[in-house]
């Protein structure tokens, strides 16, 4: 049977085979161009995913658009591998957020020749006719959104009061909501699995002034040679001369006052600053007693005044019996000088005004007690006055009658022992007597169970006394998380895919305690970051620093409680409009302030005012226009407030 299949010569079957073939080399060919197209086109897929990412990864990096759109079609071009770049297109849309993340959006198109069959390009995709066929991809890239967020709250007297609504003090509250958003925004930033540090937070506690920390004294941004021009402020170093006593005086040089006289000891040429002020102290018993929880102890000092050696002390404090420091800086800083104090510019000595300067709250004069013969024993008493930061003995010498400014700024009382038995100073007056708060808690991962409780620790120790600052906490929440000095813990400033926020709680207008005597040492109001308001500083210009670039609004001239709160509320607003050009996010929250008392109505205007615009949120009274990142809450809402300041917060980033 095979032999008579093999020896046919009929053409039947070869015909058939002919036929047939038509059919199956077309399916053959359209397979072949087939297969071509699905591994040209997932080619470019795969390159359109790689350019992405790298892109992406340059986006973050600072590089500009021009750079990221020719670094995304090189390294597109070159993961193509087998497909001709000339065959593809690459559209590329950049971000528009710099600072807060954004979608990076890649879209390709490939134009695909088919090698066998040109007509079968209908098969493929195509139209009749066509002799190629082009398909698109596009994709999507949401950058890494990180956070760094400054929790700047208020820990003035008045947070001791019940939150309305509640039998719980405010600061309890406070507590409570503000570990509540940490957590919360803890546990989604665990999910970032991806992500190295994904997000921060910082507490930056605030009264009338704020805690950076006493172990930031050796710091290079801190004024340690006495070069800012507020350095010296309050202090007259002129009395102390060579006539006086050679071995211990003073000389100015170039502006700056150092130890002269071979009873320096080893300080001898050592600039004479606020910070050998606290290590030039001594008493015989006894030690200055501060409001923050925890005291800071020197033990060992440098010759320039700032500390080497140093321990944390918990209440009640230590006393040593014999002659010893008396006090040592507790990390309080003076505002810098305008425009300084309102921005985040980096410290350099270059610029002295730059520099951050240690809070000193002068002796203020007391009782007056004149030994004529200086053989110890008091001769009599020639005036008392009820001053109240009354920490020191005044200098009991010359003049004969010194005026109580005199006696105020006269620095020869520092380098005299307070002797044993001398009237103790009231608790919390001292040096360090405005400096109420905790320190600043600087940036911390809170997805490391170690660093969290560092943070949840910090906010329990907040303790309210004082005044309100709020510009103060402000500009230290901006100087958190930024990048540059003072703290360096933050992002890099320009990098795009991180979120920089500050949050801002406060629960009552600006303060800074007034005093209309003026002669009372011409103070005119208690000591605090801005020094003494009734000192007007020749260098600045002639004007005191709290009145400083304020408007015509506020009188240069007039000591007064509402004038002192509308050159904080100015101060505030340049602040906030700084922070928010330099990409920073403001939140603010009003706890307690309700709109019928004209005082607190102006509170919440200017919290309103500072706050950013919400990314996703509109305003429900105007849907055309964002909603302010403002809350103003109560004691009994406080913490959904927060709540929803978690969400706002949680819409900023992206997990997974």
């Amino acid at each position: 049977m095979i032999r008579g299949f093999l020896r046919d010569c009929r053409g039947n079957y070869a015909l058939m085979t002919v036929i047939t073939m038509v059919p199956l080399m077309g399916a053959v060919a359209l397979a072949v161009d087939y297969t071509e197209l699905v591994r040209q086109r997932q080619e470019t897929l795969n390159a359109l995913d790689a350019a992405g990412i790298a892109s992406a990864q340059q986006i973050v990096s600072g590089a500009s658009d021009d750079e990221t759109k020719a670094y995304a079609k090189k390294f597109f071009e070159a993961n193509l591998r087998h497909v001709l770049p000339a065959n593809t297109t690459l559209t590329i849309t950049l971000p528009k957020d710099n600072t807060g993340g954004g979608t990076l959006i890649m879209q390709a198109s490939l134009k695909y020749h088919p090698y066998i069959l040109p007509a079968a390009t209908m098969l493929l995709g195509g139209k009749a006719g066509d002799t190629t066929v082009n398909f698109s991809a596009r994709s999507e890239i949401r950058l890494k959104n990180t956070l760094e967020v400054a929790l700047v709250l208020d820990n003035s007297g008045s947070m001791s009061t019940l939150g309305s609504g509640t039998g719980q003090k405010r600061i309890d509250l406070l507590k409570a909501a503000a570990k509540q958003l940490v957590s919360s925004l803890a546990l989604q930033a665990l999910q970032m699995k991806q992500v190295s540090k994904p997000v921060q937070f910082s507490l930056v506690p605030f009264s009338a002034s704020v805690n950076i920390g006493p172990t930031h004294d050796q710091d290079s941004w801190m004024d340690q040679n006495g070069i800012s021009p507020i350095q010296h402020e309050n202090f007259d170093w002129t009395k102390m001369t060579a006539a006086s006593d050679p071995n211990n005086y003073a000389q100015k040089v170039n502006g700056v006052w150092y130890k002269r006289g071979d009873g320096w000891g080893d300080t001898k040429d050592q600039p004479l600053t606020r910070f050998s002020l606290y290590s030039d102290m001594t008493v015989e018993s006894g030690r200055e007693t501060v409001q923050p929880p925890k005291q800071y102890v020197c033990d060992v000092t440098k010759r320039d005044g700032t500390c080497s050696k140093g321990h944390w002390v918990t209440p009640p404090p230590e006393y040593v019996y014999t002659t010893s420091r008396y006090a040592s800086w507790q990390g309080c800083v003076e505002a810098r000088p305008y425009p300084y104090n309102d921005d985040d510019t980096t410290p350099d000595s270059a610029n002295p005004a730059t520099l951050f300067v240690p809070m000193f709250a002068p002796d203020e004069p007391g009782t007056l007690w004149r030994d004529f013969n200086r053989d110890g024993a008091d001769d009599v008493a020639l005036a008392s006055y009820g001053y109240d930061n009354n920490w020191w003995a005044d200098w009991p010498y010359d003049p004969v009658n010194p005026t109580a400014s005199q006696r105020q700024s006269d620095m020869r009382k520092y380098f005299l022992v307070k002797p044993y038995g001398s009237k103790s100073a009231a608790s919390g007056d001292g040096p360090n007597a405005a400096c109420t708060t905790s320190p600043i808690t600087p940036l911390k991962d809170v997805t490391v169970a170690a660093q969290k409780q560092e943070l949840d620790d910090a906010i329990d120790d907040m303790a309210p006394t004082g005044n309100t600052n709020v510009p103060e906490g402000l500009a230290w929440g901006w100087r958190t998380v930024s990048s540059n000095e003072p703290f360096t813990e933050g992002r890099p400033n320009t990098e795009k895919g991180n979120d920089k926020v500050v949050i801002v709680l406060t629960d009552g207008a600006n303060t800074y305690s007034a005093i209309s005597d003026s002669s009372y040492a011409n103070n005119r109001s208690t000591y605090a970051a801005y020094g003494y308001t009734g000192y007007i500083n020749p260098a600045l210009g002639g004007v005191t620093r709290l009145f400083m670039n304020t408007s015509a609004s506020v009188p240069k001239t007039t000591y007064t409680d509402g004038n002192y709160t509308a050159a904080l509320d100015e101060q505030m607003q340049t602040l906030c409009a700084n922070a928010k050009a330099a990409g920073i996010m403001v939140m603010t929250v009003s706890l307690d302030l309700v709109e019928t008392k004209a005082a607190e109505k102006k509170a919440i205007a200017a919290l309103k005012a500072c706050a950013s615009d919400s990314r996703f949120r509109k305003d429900p009274t105007d849907p055309s226009k964002p909603a302010k990142l403002y809350w103003n809450a109560t004691g009994a809402t406080l913490s959904d407030d927060f709540k929803e300041i978690a969400n706002e917060l949680s819409n900023l980033r992206i997990v997974g």
